[in-house]
């Protein structure tokens, strides 16, 4: 079977266990955190696939991923379960699939803001709600500073990007001297 299709699985079954109990936002944080994790930890990976690693000494690793201590009694399950099924390597996609399928249910959009220097807190909200006004739905939002768009910016959210870098003009009017 597709490592796709046991993911959304698992992922959806989780979400409908997550909204009953009406925890779905924090499990969907210790999802987030999860995913996080291996791409932090890249010898998180092997060590979760190394088929010597005792599933106890497994749990206790994903359960620490996941916010150990204060990480919620649904997510603690969820792994207990991934492990018992010996799917343990596919928990990163699923955790990446849950992020997926709650951001289609709660009508999040993810944004980026990148600009040359920082932006204050109040410009980054004033952005954040030109794009919820544009898709009616929440966004959440990451700023990015580069220096090399030298001022401007660039905002990127579903399949728009909007180019207002100083860099990108500069090569346009660059183009458009060199025809």
């Amino acid at each position: 079977m597709d490592i796709g299709v046991i993911s959304v699985r698992y992922a959806r079954a989780l979400l409908k266990s997550a909204t009953t109990a009406n925890l779905d936002a924090q499990v969907y944080q210790e999802m987030l955190l999860l995913a996080k994790c291996y791409i932090d930890v890249p010898a998180l990976r092997h060590t979760i696939d190394n088929p010597m690693l005792a599933k106890e000494k497994k749990q206790m690793l994903l359960n620490t991923a996941i916010g150990g201590e204060q990480a919620s009694e649904i997510s603690k399950a969820f792994v207990a379960l991934v492990l018992k099924e010996g799917r343990e390597n596919m928990i990163q996609f699923m955790a990446n699939s849950y992020v997926t399928l709650y951001r289609q249910q709660k009508n999040i959009i993810l944004g980026k803001l990148t600009t040359a220097t920082r932006v204050s807190a109040d410009m980054e909200q004033k952005m954040r709600t030109v794009v919820e006004a544009k898709t009616q739905g929440a966004v959440e939002f990451e700023t990015q500073v580069d220096p090399d768009i030298i001022g401007g910016f660039v905002l990127e959210y579903d399949t728009y990007r909007m180019d207002a870098s100083v860099k990108t003009r500069l090569n346009t009017i660059l183009n458009t001297l060199k025809k």
